[in-house]
């Protein structure tokens, strides 16, 4: 009798993951192996539209997107573009985080108003940071020129090199913190009071209390806050695609970018799915060095 029951329990648990089980096969699994199927072969639009296969060339998609010498600007700017974001995030977003914490005058209201960022969708948020960067009558350009007294006119961000990426770190800032700092706000709330309250007792200061008590009390939520911002920031196409294209001279061309160009703007779908495979690639090899790290420090 227990055995059947222990059958039916199972066959039941069954039942309730095969939903799950099936849209993963369907949505996730089954595309990432056609993408890199075709990423193995000469897959051109002409294709597409005549209806014909794909000629096989083994791996000539890798490295010919090598030697351009595009991939590794890519990759550069992907690791740029995301440790920039996702170390910015966690500290402004654990500032917040802490000071709403707080029992402070309009905490709630601010806890509500600062979502609106995160709300708005990530085209019109590019928009709106374009319209602030606008290189003739932009809000950043006018408050530069009014605070230098008119010595300086000459501030276009987005249309610089140097300052390109920077201008799209900002605008990704914006966008995320926000529900980095309400995840780290929640993780606060399971902090146990009486452990600061003997700590404080004891004289130890709010540097100590944060470091020794605070932090590695949720050191769960800020591994998943953390690992949700790297994957975020890996896969960032629409934000850096509205704002700059992956311009100026290739400057914010991060792997989304240089994926979607040679797949839809080359024409070249199977140079675009290698890029894509090792986007792919690259991005949970990061994630899992990640947890690995994460796990290892707390093991010490």
């Amino acid at each position: 009798m227990a055995l059947k029951r222990e059958t039916g329990d199972k066959l039941f648990s069954l039942a309730l993951l095969m939903p799950a089980v099936i849209t993963t096969v369907l949505f996730i699994v089954i595309p990432i192996l056609d993408s890199f199927y075709r990423s193995l072969l000469d897959f051109k639009i002409k294709n597409i539209i005549s209806g014909t296969a794909g000629t096989w060339n083994s791996f000539q998609n890798y490295i010919k997107i090598f030697q351009s010498g595009k991939l590794l600007q890519a990759v550069w700017v992907n690791l740029v573009f995301v440790t920039a974001v996702v170390t910015l995030q966690f500290v402004i977003s654990m500032t917040l985080a802490l000071i709403l914490n707080q029992k402070i005058r309009g905490s709630r209201f601010f806890r509500s108003v600062m979502m609106i960022p995160w709300v708005v969708p990530t085209v019109i948020s590019g928009l709106v940071w374009m319209w602030i960067y606008q290189p003739q009558y932009g809000l950043l350009k006018y408050l530069v020129s009014l605070f230098s007294g008119g010595r300086i006119t000459d501030f276009a961000i987005l249309n610089d090199q140097n300052t390109a990426l920077i201008g799209v770190i900002i605008a990704a800032l914006w966008k995320q913190i926000p529900l980095g700092a309400l995840l780290l706000l929640a993780g606060l709330s399971n902090v146990p009071s009486d452990m600061q309250e003997a700590a404080s007792i004891d004289g130890a200061n709010y540097w100590q209390k944060l470091t020794k008590i605070i932090i590695p009390s949720m050191m769960s939520v800020i591994k998943i806050t953390l690992t949700m911002s790297i994957i975020e920031n890996f896969k960032q196409f629409p934000l850096v695609w509205t704002m700059t294209g992956g311009g100026p001279n290739g400057s914010t061309t991060t792997l989304g970018v240089l994926s979607y160009r040679e797949a839809f703007v080359s024409n070249n779908l199977g140079s675009g799915a290698a890029v894509t495979t090792m986007w792919m690639a690259l991005m949970i090899i990061v994630v899992f060095l990640f947890n690995k790290a994460v796990r290892t420090e707390r093991q010490v």
